[in-house]
């Protein structure tokens, strides 16, 4: 692989570094995995081959569990499923997702050897398992997925060791990679990607990594020297220092020492009042206000659990009219209650208020997030379409053109999502020139549109844990 190069990266072990310059947008390189499954809650809706969600899939005739669009699909996918079409029905029961693709995973490895391709920079054994860091809740389900996989692994396929088997789940455990729909907005499923794995943490990476066609991609975000180690974020930036640091210590076993959680970089403004005129609230009001605003989240999300989306935006609204006069549009509380009460309010199909905390959401974003973070660009597109059905046109074209400047760089121009935006780009941009000619024939226009095709309602809003996914997969 000529555009990275494998290094001793201080204090972090094995690292990648490039080789040549990049730009932003550049794809330093894409990686087909290694295996891939689909995970067991969606295997009756996701082909099990190109990872689309198909209302109608054709059902495998012999295992009766692998799911596929059509023959094609089921063709294509037949020589990683063959072997476990056959040790499901010995079997007699389908086993979990991690202990699949570990199955899946040494089939390819006993057929093709350690390097499945020339490209493939690290081996498997090479990669780190941290079963030693791993807490003794954790060891227990091991043992317990290890147990199962050796009832589930044929006797008539080579046998492997115990500590072997150990180390592939373990590698799976802290690298395996969110595999997402055709779409990129639905985490599906868990793959392996070896050259990905030896690409570090930094919560202020100069990279992203994008699921497109197949393949993941390591995109650069700016500017990259000859030389610069390339790095991508395991955890979102939108949590605090302490947070993120325990999260990290907690899922990939190491203790981040990046600038900004050095330096505790944007906590204040995470966690800040609101200044007007120069005045700021006191240190106990915005305390009293962040308390109240967690107290207010928890009950947030049991509302949305119950679908109880009428009483979710009651709750919204009593805590934003506390709260607002008190916490900075940065405070990252008041973000998530912004989001949720957009995402709610457009499922309920109230326009305007749905498109005022969008705005106001990525407004905060902006003031934090990297300029070409894919979580500002995603929240972007979002509040773009919220306006843009609102009617408020000139804000939505604006909305929807900043996040294809973003998802240009981050997913590039072949990603559905970004074809998806261009198109979008184009449509409000023909309906701006229609308002700026002529208001009245626009509104009007547009009301007709409405009347002969109603509005649909929009899909049900996601926990407010959930708005920004974590691209590492990890088993909870």
């Amino acid at each position: 692989m000529e555009n990275v190069v494998i290094f001793d990266s201080p204090g972090k072990g094995r690292g990648l570094k490039a080789t040549k310059e990049f730009w932003a947008g550049d794809v330093i390189f894409s990686e087909a995995s290694i295996s891939a499954v689909v995970f067991d809650s969606l295997a009756e809706r996701i082909c099990h081959t190109c990872f689309r969600r198909q209302e109608k899939l054709q059902r495998c005739g012999q295992c009766k569990f692998a799911h596929y669009c059509d023959r094609t699909c089921q063709r294509a996918g037949w020589a990683e499923h063959k072997q476990e079409c056959s040790a499901i029905k010995t079997y007699g029961k389908v086993p979990n997702e991690n202990i699949r693709l570990v199955a899946r995973i040494l089939w390819r490895l006993d057929k093709e050897g350690s390097l499945v391709s020339d490209m493939q920079l690290t081996t498997l054994d090479e990669l780190e398992d941290h079963i030693v860091d791993m807490p003794e809740d954790e060891l227990k389900e091991l043992k317990v997925d290890i147990h199962n996989f050796l009832d589930y692994w044929p006797h008539n396929s080579k046998q492997h060791t115990i500590d072997d088997i150990s180390h592939i789940f373990g590698v799976i455990n802290c690298n395996g990679f969110s595999v997402s729909d055709q779409r990129g907005l639905q985490t599906v499923g868990v793959g392996l990607f070896p050259n990905l794995c030896l690409v570090n943490h930094d919560c202020w990476p100069n990279c992203t990594v994008i699921l497109n066609h197949g393949k993941i991609e390591l995109r650069a975000l700016g500017k990259i020297a000859e030389g610069e180690e390339l790095m991508v974020t395991y955890v979102d930036y939108l949590n605090l220092s302490e947070e993120r640091q325990r999260l990290l210590k907690a899922q990939y076993f190491f203790d981040c020492t990046c600038e900004h959680c050095k330096n505790r970089i944007k906590d204040d403004v995470k966690m800040g009042g609101k200044e007007v005129d120069g005045v700021k609230p006191t240190e106990e009001q915005v305390k009293q206000a962040t308390d109240y605003c967690f107290q207010v989240l928890e009950k947030m999300d049991k509302a949305r659990i119950n679908a109880d989306y009428h009483e979710l935006v009651k709750i919204c609204r009593e805590c934003i009219e506390k709260t607002e006069p008190v916490l900075a549009d940065t405070h990252i509380y008041l973000l998530r209650i912004w989001s949720t009460m957009s995402e709610v309010q457009a499922y309920l199909q109230n326009s305007d208020e749905a498109a005022e905390y969008a705005r106001k959401m990525v407004d905060g974003y902006m003031k934090l997030y990297h300029p070409n973070n894919a979580a500002l660009g995603m929240a972007a597109m979002r509040a773009g379409v919220t306006h843009w059905q609102a009617g408020q046109i000139e804000v939505g074209h604006g909305m929807i053109c900043k996040a294809y400047a973003i998802l240009m760089v981050t997913h590039g121009p072949l990603h559905p999502i970004t074809k998806d935006l261009e198109a979008m780009r184009m449509q409000t941009e023909m309906e701006l020139r229609m308002f700026k000619q002529n208001e009245y024939v626009y509104h009007s226009m547009r009301e007709a549109a409405l009347k002969n095709k109603p509005m649909t309602m929009m899909h049900e809003p996601r926990s407010v844990e959930e708005g920004i996914k974590n691209l590492f997969h990890r088993r909870k």
